[in-house]
């Protein structure tokens, strides 16, 4: 009964900033490692972050411009998103990853995803 529903997606515009939320139910938050993916239009899906183990991995797109954090006691995960492009525009997911190779994520479970759109 895993279940993963995020919310705080919007548009906003280029330089802007926008804080993402993900509900976590069905399972502890800090028995797993979870994390973010995104899929923009007619692109494949792209890893973000993750965090586990009290360890955060974030992909050269947007390492220094974006947050993971959690909330265990509300089961809680965030992405704190800024300095916002065009380029960020998708749909974004929140994740579970059964397995972590090295700093890769499996993003194997997740939720249907909040749209984010930068306008330019």
């Amino acid at each position: 009964q895993v279940q993963l529903v995020e919310s705080g997606g919007g548009l906003v515009q280029t330089g802007g900033s926008l804080r993402l939320s993900c509900a976590a139910s069905g399972f502890t938050l800090d028995d797993y490692a979870v994390g973010w993916f995104r899929q923009g239009p007619g692109m494949a899906r792209e890893g973000l972050s993750c965090i586990v183990n009290n360890t955060t991995y974030y992909t050269d797109s947007v390492k220094g411009r974006f947050t993971i954090s959690t909330d265990s006691a509300q089961n809680l995960v965030y992405l704190q998103m800024g300095s916002l492009k065009p380029e960020d525009t998708a749909v974004y997911h929140c994740s579970i990853s059964s397995r972590v190779y090295g700093s890769i994520c499996l993003h194997d479970r997740w939720g249907q995803g909040t749209q984010v759109t930068v306008s330019s």
